[in-house]
Order: structure tokens, then C-alpha cells, then sequence
């Protein structure tokens, strides 16, 4: 059973249970008939809500929420670039506050603790917004941000938007030289051995970094010292012959070096630097489609002297400004990112498994939506892989760099859904979708989201890199989608697939379980390898299979669903352990059907709850955060997994417990 106990804010955070489950009693011929009834009228309401939340240009977005520092990032940009105005403070202060806890904190996901960098972030942007230090949220939020250490505990992000008003001193900052853009793409530490994320955020935070500018800071921040004549107490160097201890060193190192770097030198690799990012700028001003990047970038460009009318600068602030969301006219949220192409794609998926017809024009025009989508470029993964042609599909509106193998296999799963008037030119898509996806495996035979074989371990080390994931090695849940994509375009068999697969085996824990690390975590990883293994023809008596479903069943919660809190990644009590939502309890569903289990207890148990648990409106009401960006450090809540994903595991369950490709596979 599940244990939860509610915070003084009325929050439940479920607690890690010391035992199983029990199951609930064998249903009988009339307890099936009443689930395929349950099922049925389930699968209609959640088909209607989402084929109502269809743009009129084919495509769905749900919000993707994240944490306050993004609010709090977006104010002290527009602080620094001197347009912070009274109706974007007062909006984005209105959301900061609601998501302030009891205890003064704000936390990164639902239920989840306190965080120092957001309550900071977060005080500091209401400090903007004209919050004083001794209203009683405030003063309950620094209290304790001093008992966390104050300022000086907090990461390294945090503290670079301090030092740009003065309020932390940049020679307490770890070092990025500019001149790293240099480095060839052989060389350790290049700019390519970074995930694309994190590329996006250090070349532009180089430049920063070599200028260290100061914007006069409106107040000042004592009261988040811990002790405020002593901001930044020295600490300890590791020993130097550990890479801590190197690498502390090597920073002290490129500190020196600022002081006597060859002028000129810098100035040109300041300017190499801005060439490369107005380069990567999309279409719609923004870079790599996130929000990190693209405000760090309007950062190092305005330090350079890109005044905020230049079309560079205008084309991004306008830019981020549509990563805004209004709940209302007088609250604002700003998205870290936006998710189109990945949310139409599993939309179509779900309305094709859930009875759709492949033909349905609804279903057409998201299929047209997203071959237009289809990225024909090369990007940075080119470095690695320069020989192959480009076909892949990215996860935002724009972002012709970064293509990702994720979506693309799931693109291509999607688009295999619909019977297109121009069946030509859908193969023409999908085959290059294809060979690029299966040219950008890496070397242990798995693949990795937008790069191949990005498994450096050096950049972890840095000093800098105390936040996130900074390389994009390949994962569990990533080859699955990709194992599958290949093994319904009817190459199970071909060298890439087998690789993919044997390496999927490998990865599989010894409870029977994969690590999921773009999904909230050992159910999404589960839930993605095992569809992908029984589609590239494993049988569902395959032990690795069979330990999967003793896992999946051992972990199902008394009410029937399945959850798993974000806490599962740093500490494996945790793991599989969590208030039941409705999209882990979908991929888990996903993962039993695929295994042959669709008559079974735990899946019947688990259909019930998803028709107990919908909303009038055909929806599931979904707070918990089931995404990840960086597994822990940054968590993401995709509103709309709590509606496609359900409805992919009912239809799956209402055709026999196969999806609607292996139906038509077994028509043809």
C-alpha cells in the first residue's frame, strides 16, 4: 500500500511503503464484461476531449509546466536588459507566490521538498516585483534560505544571475573561457562533447563570463547570507590527484588566465562565439527551442553590442515572449519549452489505438502538420555523424539544429497510423527518417536523444556543470522507441534493431525493471522497453519479459494504479513508489498488454482505475510531475501525458492488447 501523509499546505506526499501491494480478488466472466464496459465508454469521453484540444492547423500542445525559476529568470532578464515593465512583474509575482509553500519554500515539482536555487530565485524575482523582506512570506522564505546555507549553497546558475547586478562577485564563479570555442571536436572538453542543451547555454555563458558585466542591483540581498560578513566561505580543495581536485585546480587555472588572456585572442573568440550562436537562432528567434539558451544568448549578444533593436535581440525577446502562458489576464507562467511535434505525434498514436479511423481527416492533417515539421538540415549532430543525410523531427515548433531521435521514432510510428491520401510522400518521410535514426546509434549499439556516442565524462567534472545533465548518453527508454520504430517498419531483424535490443537486455535491472530517463522513471522506462522488445519479436514468455510483469504487478498500488514519486531517482526506496497517476499507470498498463497479459488481474485493476479516476469532461486530472529534463534537478509536468497516454493503454486494451499497426499488420 501506498502511504501518504498530507504538509501543513494540504499537499499529499506519498511516503515509501515498507511493503507490496495485495491484489484485488479474481474478477469472473461478469467482472470483465463490466471493465470492457468501463473501458469502452472511458476510451469515447477521453477520444472526444482530445480530438476537441486539436489546432486548426492539425497539431496539439499541452502547457509544459516546470518550477519558478523560470519566472523568476525571465524578470531578471528583463531587469538586466532594462524593459522589465509593471503588468509582466505584477503577472508573473501573482504565479511565483501561488506556488510558494507554507514553510517559505518553493520546490521543482509537486509534493516534492524545498529547493534552495528556486527559493532563491523565487525571492529574489518578488523582491523585483516590489515584495519586501519583512512580509511574512518573504521573511519565512529567507529564514530558510540562511539555514540551507544561504546564497553561497546554491548552484552555480543561481549565483551567475546574482553576480549580473552585483549581488555575488564573479570572481567566486567558476570560469568558462571563451576561447573554448576553439577547441577542435577531437579535443577534450570541446563545445561537442556537451549534451545540446548544455552546448546551447555555454557557449553564450563564455561570453558572459569573460565580460562579467554588472547591472546596478536595486537593493541588496543580506538577509539570504548566512552570514552576511562572510558571503562566500572559503572551502576546502579536494585532493589533487582526484578529478574534484584536478578540476578545482584547473579552474584556479583559467581564473589567472583571465587576468592575462592575449586580447585580441579573446576579442575573437568572443566574436567566434556570437557567430555561432546567431547561427543555431531559429526561425522564430528562439535557440534550440528552450528557454535557457535562448536567454542566455540574448545576454551574451547584448554584451557584444547587440542593441535591443537589432533584429537578432527583437526576434528572441519576442521569442520568449511566447513561451508565456496565461491561465488568466492577471497571472503568468512561463514554459521552458514547448512540445508540438511530441505531443501530436502521441496524440495521433492514441487516437489511431483508441479506434479512430486511419483515414480520418482529423488524423490527415496532423499527419500533413507533421511531415512539414520534418527536419531536412544538418545541425550539430552532424559533427559526429558527417556523412549522414538529415530526416529527423525535433520536439519544438521550431528547431531546425536539434532533431532528436525520440520524436523521430515516434513520428514515424504515428504517421505508419494514418492512410494518407499522398502514401508517397509519407514513404518518402519515413525512409529518411529511418536511416537517420538508425545512423545515429552509438557505439555500444543504444541510442542517445540528439547526439550520438555523447558519453564524455569530463564535463561532468567541471566545476561549472553542478546542475543537470550535461551530456546525452544513450538510455533505456530512448532505444525502446527507437527498437520499436525499426521493428514496424519490418526491420526487427536488421543489425541496428538486434543491437538495440541485445543492449536493452543488458540494461534491464535485476527486479526486472529499466531506468527511465526522460519519464518518471523505472515505470516509464518499463513501459517503453517492453512494447519495444515484444515488437521486435520476443515472445511474452522471454524471461526478461516475464521478470517485467512480476515487477510491474509487485509494484501496482492497492487502488489499482501505479505511481512513482521523482524522489525514486536519488534514493531507490523510492523506486516504483508514488500517489497513482494517470499516465504511469497507462505505460505500465502498456508494457502488460504488450506482454500478453490483457486478461490478467493487475491490468484489469488498472483499467478500472483509469474509468474510476476520469473527469467528466474525459480528462484525468493529473498534479504530479511524470517528465523529466534532467532526472531529480529538473522535472517536468507534460499536461497532456495525463490524456494521451491513458487513452493509448484503453484502446490497446479494447482491441485485444495490440496497438493499431500490429492490427492492421495482422489484417494485411
Amino acid at each position: 500500500m501506498t502511504a501518504t501523509t498530507d504538509d501543513s499546505a494540504g499537499s499529499v506526499h506519498p511516503q515509501p511503503p515498507s511493503a507490496t501491494t495485495v491484489a484485488a480478488p479474481q474478477p469472473g466472466a461478469a467482472g470483465e464484461r463490466e471493465t470492457l464496459v468501463a473501458a469502452r465508454a472511458a476510451a469515447e469521453r477521453a477520444t472526444a476531449h482530445l480530438l476537441d484540444r486539436q489546432d486548426e492547423a492539425g497539431w496539439w500542445k499541452g502547457d509544459l509546466e516546470t518550477n519558478v525559476t523560470m519566472d523568476a529568470e525571465d524578470l531578471m532578464l528583463r531587469e538586466f536588459l532594462g524593459i522589465r515593465d509593471e503588468r509582466t512583474t505584477a503577472a508573473a509575482a501573482r504565479w511565483i507566490r501561488s506556488q510558494q509553500q507554507t514553510d517559505g519554500t518553493w520546490n521543482t515539482f509537486h509534493g516534492g521538498p524545498g529547493e534552495l536555487s528556486a527559493t532563491i530565485e523565487a525571492y529574489v524575482a518578488l523582491r523585483l516585483a516590489g515584495d519586501t523582506p519583512d512580509a511574512p512570506h518573504m521573511a519565512t522564505a529567507s529564514a530558510w534560505v540562511r539555514e540551507q546555507g544561504g546564497i553561497a549553497a546554491s548552484r552555480v546558475f543561481t549565483r551567475i544571475w546574482l553576480a549580473l547586478f552585483g549581488w555575488w562577485k564573479w570572481e567566486d564563479l567558476p570560469e568558462l573561457p571563451p576561447e573554448l570555442i576553439y577547441f577542435p571536436s577531437w579535443f577534450p572538453l570541446n563545445i561537442y562533447d556537451f549534451g545540446c542543451w548544455a552546448r546551447q547555454t555555454i557557449v553564450p555563458l563564455t561570453v558572459v563570463s569573460s565580460e562579467r558585466p554588472v547591472h546596478p542591483a536595486p537593493f541588496t540581498l543580506d538577509e539570504l547570507h548566512a552570514d552576511p560578513s562572510q558571503p562566500n566561505p572559503p572551502r576546502p580543495l579536494a585532493r589533487p590527484f582526484t578529478w574534484d581536485g584536478a578540476f578545482q585546480r584547473l579552474d584556479k587555472a583559467m581564473h589567472l588566465y583571465h587576468k592575462v588572456a592575449f586580447r585580441p585572442l579573446r576579442r575573437a573568440a568572443r566574436k567566434r562565439a556570437a557567430d555561432w550562436i546567431i547561427q543555431r537562432q531559429e526561425n522564430d528567434g528562439c535557440w534550440g527551442g528552450i528557454q535557457p539558451p535562448a536567454v542566455y544568448s540574448v545576454i551574451a549578444l547584448h554584451l557584444l553590442g547587440y542593441g535591443l533593436d537589432h533584429p537578432v535581440i527583437v526576434a528572441g525577446l519576442k521569442a520568449l515572449d511566447e513561451f508565456a502562458v496565461w491561465p488568466d489576464d492577471e497571472t503568468r507562467m512561463i514554459e521552458a519549452c514547448q512540445s508540438p511535434v511530441w505531443d501530436t505525434c502521441l496524440s495521433v498514436i492514441a487516437l489511431a489505438d483508441a479506434g479512430v479511423p486511419a483515414d480520418d481527416p482529423r488524423l490527415v492533417k496532423a499527419a500533413d502538420w507533421l511531415l512539414a515539421e520534418q527536419v531536412l538540415a544538418d545541425g550539430d549532430w552532424s559533427v559526429r555523424k558527417p556523412d549522414l543525410a538529415p530526416g529527423g523531427w525535433a520536439f519544438e515548433f521550431h528547431n531546425d539544429n536539434y532533431p532528436d531521435t525520440d520524436d523521430t521514432a515516434e513520428v514515424v510510428l504515428a504517421l505508419r497510423r494514418v492512410t494518407h491520401p499522398e502514401q508517397a510522400k509519407v514513404d518518402d518521410a519515413v525512409e529518411k527518417a529511418v536511416r537517420w535514426t538508425a545512423g545515429m546509434q552509438s557505439k555500444n549499439g543504444a541510442w542517445g536523444a540528439f547526439d550520438a556516442d555523447n558519453t564524455s565524462p569530463l564535463p561532468n567534472k567541471l566545476p561549472f556543470c553542478d546542475f543537470g545533465e550535461v551530456i546525452d548518453p544513450p538510455s533505456a527508454d530512448v532505444t525502446a522507441h527507437v527498437v520499436e520504430m525499426l521493428s514496424y517498419e519490418g526491420l526487427a531483424q536488421d543489425p541496428h534493431a538486434r543491437r538495440g535490443v541485445a543492449w536493452l537486455l543488458a540494461e534491464q535491472e535485476a527486479n526486472g525493471a529499466w531506468f527511465g530517463r526522460w519519464g518518471v522513471n523505472y515505470v516509464y522506462g518499463t513501459g517503453s522497453a517492453v512494447p519495444a522488445l515484444a515488437a521486435a519479436g520476443l515472445p511474452a514468455s522471454h524471461p526478461a519479459i516475464r521478470r517485467a510483469v512480476t515487477w510491474l504487478e509487485s509494484v501496482q498500488n492497492d487502488d489499482g494504479g501505479w505511481g512513482e514519486d521523482l524522489r525514486s531517482y536519488p534514493d531507490p526506496e523510492w523506486i516504483a513508489r508514488g500517489n497513482s497517476t494517470a499516465s504511469q499507470t497507462a505505460w505500465a498498463l502498456l508494457a502488460l498488454l504488450a506482454a500478453g497479459e490483457a486478461e490478467s488481474k493487475a491490468v484489469e485493476r488498472g483499467v478500472l482505475w483509469l474509468a474510476r479516476t476520469q473527469l467528466e469532461d474525459g480528462s484525468w486530472d493529473e498534479p504530479e510531475f511524470t517528465g523529466t529534463g534532467f532526472p531529480w534537478d529538473f522535472s517536468i509536468n507534460y499536461h497532456l501525458y495525463r490524456q494521451v497516454f491513458p487513452l493509448t493503454a484503453l484502446g490497446r486494451y479494447l482491441h485485444g492488447g495490440a496497438d493499431a499497426l500490429e492490427r492492421s499488420r495482422r489484417e494485411d
